[in-house]
């Protein structure tokens, strides 16, 4: 059975709630933090975790924490990302919806380690009736002294925001989320600077993922070093992972990092195997922009050994033979699922989310997903697949943002390890059964 640190209390009913939340230990971690700690001592119990960013690069957080400038007289800012609109990933929702406390009591103490008085929660804005959700949690810590003036009594002050976004992907990105924050467009920002150095209003900000902040909380619980005796040497700690597509039983399940994937896909405490009965044909392991694997490579490395749920397992083989853990959207493909299908699907996405700011990005991913059309359309030709890969290439590390790595490394995946599916596409267009489908969605998109 795995360890379960954030869903520890998954079972509790009411859990969402302050006297549920209190009940089970919660805000004891704060009350800890604020009487017996230094900010510099949580800072460095975050380090010593070795905690990664769950939104999906995996940076050391105490690493990025120390980053932080701290200027005379500038305030200082912690801002979390819940902009989750990545395909394939919900464990935030999850996160927020039926524990939202935990993320509260991670935003003021992860703000006193930082400094910051003011810190906001940014979320996306399909996500409306969680945030009413976090609005109540945070009232309620307001009238237990949790937030507001002098906190416990401490001396310590924050008052902590949510602020809706209009339901752009590109606002996953850090910067242009400041950006939309700030009530501007959200485009990204050209860096340097760093938002450590000039993020919010020009001022030293951290931004962190929702599981990143939450995770804070079991940290300074049991202890850093406890912390990083769980999971890997480089890959510590539990991570929650949303598991979707072909299996028996999806849904978020918070794993210790290490475990096998095979494990993870067939176990029945996790997915409980592909559905049907069928076989396993390929998995997304990160979010529809990590490179998509087949089942051999998912399964075990070029080495032969078996795949972790890990940083440095899923990347083992770079993006030839290996992919990312990414936001831990896992999805899972059975052997009838048609890769170009898939493809496309998340090309027209986006094509649909590019802000337009750079041009590769905004041209290349309208050009695939047309290319990807007319290859599903039966008009495809030999020449299109080459084509698919050079405009890929042209796109990929050269964009303001990681959007354009988003859009470019699923074609250059699907290629490198599908390619007879998109040449059967081409070779034998009567193949195709339901085109009339891409049609529809065609003519949704240009009317």
């Amino acid at each position: 059975m795995s360890k379960k640190l954030l869903l520890k209390n998954d079972h509790i009913e009411g859990i969402h709630t302050l006297p549920i939340y209190r009940a089970n230990g919660g805000y004891s971690v704060l009350e800890k933090a604020l009487k017996t700690m230094s900010p510099e001592a949580i800072l460095e119990e975050v380090k010593t975790s070795g905690l990664r960013g769950r939104g999906g690069a995996g940076f050391p957080t105490g690493l990025k924490w120390s980053f932080l400038a701290k200027p005379e007289g500038v305030p200082r800012y912690l801002v979390c990302n819940a902009d989750e609109s990545e395909p394939g990933t919900l464990k935030d929702r999850y996160l927020m919806e039926r524990h939202p406390h935990i993320l509260i009591e991670g935003m003021i103490v992860s703000s006193f380690a930082l400094g910051a008085k003011t810190s906001y929660i940014y979320i996306r804005g399909e996500y409306f009736y969680i945030a009413r959700i976090l609005e109540i949690a945070i009232k309620e810590a307001y009238e237990a002294g949790f937030l507001g003036k002098n906190i416990q009594g401490s001396g310590y002050d924050l008052d902590l925001y949510v602020q809706v976004g209009a339901g752009a992907y590109i606002c996953g990105e850090e910067t242009a989320l400041l950006e939309s924050l700030e009530g501007k467009r959200g485009n990204p920002r050209i860096k340097p600077p760093f938002p450590a150095i000039a993020g919010l209003y020009g001022c030293p900000t951290v931004v962190n993922n929702v599981e990143t902040i939450a995770a804070v909380v079991p940290i300074l619980e049991m202890g850093g070093a406890e912390y990083a005796k769980i999971g890997t040497e480089k890959s510590t700690g539990t991570k929650l992972i949303s598991a979707s597509g072909h299996i028996n039983k999806p849904g978020v399940y918070e794993i210790e990092l290490g475990i096998p994937v095979e494990e993870f896909i067939y176990s029945e405490e996790y997915c409980g195997g592909i559905s049907g009965g069928k076989k396993l044909k390929a998995v997304v392991a990160g979010g529809s922009s990590v490179p998509i694997l087949p089942a051999e490579l998912i399964l075990k490395t070029s080495a032969g050994e078996p795949r972790m749920m890990s940083y440095e397992s899923l990347g083992d083989g770079g993006f030839l033979t290996g992919t990312m853990l990414g936001s831990g959207g896992f999805i899972v493909m059975d052997e009838d699922t048609s890769i170009v299908k898939n493809l496309y699907t998340f090309a027209r996405f986006y094509h649909h989310e590019s802000c337009g700011q750079c041009s590769p990005c905004r041209e290349g991913t309208g050009w695939m997903e047309k290319i990807l059309l007319k290859i599903l359309d039966g008009r495809g030709d030999m020449k299109d697949i080459d084509l698919l890969w050079d405009i890929q290439s042209k796109i990929e590390g050269k964009t303001i943002c990681p959007l354009g790595e988003a859009a470019a490394w699923p074609v250059a995946a699907a290629i490198r390890h599908f390619r007879s599916e998109f040449e059967e596409y081409i070779q034998y267009p009567e193949k195709i059964r339901d085109i009339k489908h891409y049609y529809r969605l065609q003519e949704t998109a240009t009317a």
